[in-house]
């Protein structure tokens, strides 16, 4: 009777002793809880984050830029942003302690979406149309490196200010031809206000000579100097977690869905599908593993941001990303 009672003791007390060991990282998305974010909740539906004693909370996002503060500042430790915009931010707040350590967006979501019924399918065919164009849209603001790498005549296309809720149904209507954004959001919301398939042409930017990389991982570094084995726990949970989606995204996305109960589970799923196609499985992933860079091509999407940019410093590579708490190449393996 002793040892079955010491035997219970001993094992409750080692499974709270396991719980409380558990680490606790808070993670703030870029975004909302739609399709491309369902990997992550993956992570934590599969029991991923739980194999790497990790007790991680994923917390909805504003856009591209909203989480690096947050990150910055330690409100939480680990986020998901727009490397660019780490970039300008690390170049103002010098020596704050934020870095990228995962490359999720190997292309980035920037984009052109509009209507071949409205003579839109290539770049130049902007000339001699109308552009609607949100100003603080992420796709807008690297639209002078697109025009500028297709050499585009910006005296001949009209750039008509649009709000966010109206910029795809001014398309939809045909009171733009064509419209900046990220293509898995324009993509679809086209194709909810009934606007034919065959009649969206999605122009990436990054097919046409913008080199920037997209939305990133961030780790606040000073919490990444404590507790690098959480940092690279997490990292290998969110990889097997975007593994999975790869397999079968619409199980991904029930999982987000169990946290976002209003979600269509449909149009999630080919929000993610959009994604992975064009910008997380690329030809670099593939050959190389996800979540790494190309030293070259980092340099050289640098070199472009400087020409919508005026840096206060010389860019530093080094400062706004880290492969150190990356899983091994052979681990990162999507397919």
């Amino acid at each position: 009777m002793f040892y079955k009672s010491f035997t219970t003791l001993a094992a409750f007390a080692l499974t709270a002793t396991t719980a409380y060991a558990e680490t606790a990282l808070p993670f703030a998305l870029d975004w909302k809880f739609e399709g491309p974010a369902a990997p992550f909740f993956t992570a934590i539906e599969a029991g991923y984050f739980a194999d790497q004693d990790l007790s991680v909370e994923i917390s909805a996002g504003q856009g591209s830029l909203d989480a690096i503060p947050k990150v910055a500042t330690g409100a939480y430790p680990v986020g998901m942003a727009d490397i660019n915009s780490l970039v300008k931010f690390l170049d103002q707040n010098p020596g704050a302690p934020v870095t990228a350590i995962m490359m999720i967006y190997d292309a980035p979501a920037f984009s052109v979406v509009g209507r071949k019924s409205l003579g839109i399918e290539a770049p130049k065919d902007l000339e001699g149309h109308v552009l609607g164009a949100p100003p603080p849209d992420g796709a807008w603001a690297q639209f002078p490196i697109f025009a500028a790498e297709n050499d585009l005549d910006m005296s001949k296309i009209t750039v008509e200010p649009v709000g966010f809720p109206t910029r795809e149904p001014m398309l939809a209507e045909g009171k733009v031809d064509a419209v900046t954004g990220f293509n898995f959001s324009s993509y679809l919301n086209l194709v909810r206000l009934g606007v034919p398939e065959d009649d969206i042409s999605t122009i990436m930017m990054s097919d046409f000579g913008v080199s920037l990389y997209g939305n990133v991982l961030l780790v606040n570094t000073d919490f990444a100097a404590e507790h690098p084995d959480a940092i690279k726990g997490f990292l290998t949970a969110v990889v097997a977690g975007w593994k999975d989606a790869v397999v079968d995204p619409r199980a991904a996305v029930e999982n987000m869905v169990k946290y976002n109960p209003a979600s269509d589970v449909d149009l999630e799923t080919r929000r993610l599908e959009l994604a992975l196609e064009g910008n997380v499985l690329t030809d670099y992933v593939v050959a190389n593993g996800f979540g790494g860079i190309d030293a070259a091509r980092f340099e050289g999407s640098l070199e472009q941001l400087g020409m919508v940019y005026e840096f206060k410093a010389a860019p530093d590579a080094s400062l706004y990303f880290t492969d150190a708490y990356l899983p091994a190449a052979a681990d990162r393996m999507l397919k």
